[in-house]
């Protein structure tokens, strides 16, 4: 399936860009086994004009026909790829960022790409409660793999060691598994789902800065998904 990459994309985003809109679907917690639950979970990847994605999750607990019961939880986040700051890049705090884009053109992004054909990510996602994730990764073409490299917890948090987790583009759908070591356990499926879009992007809101051409990024859907639900 053809991936539509957005024309004010900043080029920096091109290896991102098929997860931006918004995604909607049904999951199942833990191996998705007999008594195990159901959950509707809404997703949004949206790019400000920013070298990074915006993330929201919001989940409820469900039936299994997906008629929502209660809310489950909910999850912000960035998305951008690893790489060193430049003196252009902004922050921290609100120092503001050049006017153009740190990476320019196709060629400056493609330096980026590593030895094995994918780019390195870094991905940081909160919780409520005093939980926050740092993962770091690998995206290439429409299949994500992250594992955490930091979790800071709050005080009062409940004990979350560390997780995986994987994300792919299986026939237009978002298909994602999360594995997680919590409790003094080890690290074990905590939840899947398999999402569909639901609204395309929105148009970016930017500065007259320029962007040349994007990086060619072999987007294609996943040839089978390793991302599954139970």
């Amino acid at each position: 399936m053809a991936i539509e990459i957005p024309t004010d994309l900043t080029p920096e985003l091109v290896p991102l860009s098929w997860l931006i809109g918004t995604w909607e679907g049904m999951g199942r917690l833990g191996e998705g086994e007999a008594d195990d639950e159901y959950f509707v979970q809404r997703v949004e990847f949206r790019a400000t004009g920013l070298p990074y994605l915006e993330y929201r999750s919001e989940s409820w607990v469900s039936d299994n026909t997906g008629t929502k019961l209660r809310p489950l939880g909910i999850e912000l986040g960035f998305w951008q790829l690893e790489r060193p700051l430049e003196d252009a890049d902004g922050g921290p705090g609100m120092i503001p960022g050049d006017l153009y884009p740190v990476l320019r053109s196709a060629e400056d992004v493609e330096k980026l790409r590593n030895d094995d054909g994918g780019f390195d990510i870094q991905v940081s996602i909160t919780h409520p409660r005093g939980l926050t994730e740092m993962y770091y990764g690998q995206i290439k073409g429409p299949q994500i793999h992250v594992a955490t490299d930091l979790v800071m917890r709050g005080t009062h948090s409940k004990e979350y060691a560390s997780a995986t987790r994987i994300y792919g583009l299986v026939n237009g759908d978002l298909f994602w598994r999360w594995d997680a070591s919590i409790g003094g356990n080890e690290l074990a499926a905590h939840a899947s789902a398999a999402l569909k879009k639901i609204a395309a992007p929105a148009p970016v809101e930017t500065s007259d800065a320029p962007s040349e051409t994007s990086p060619e990024n072999d987007q294609s859907d996943a040839d089978h998904g390793e991302t599954n639900q139970q």
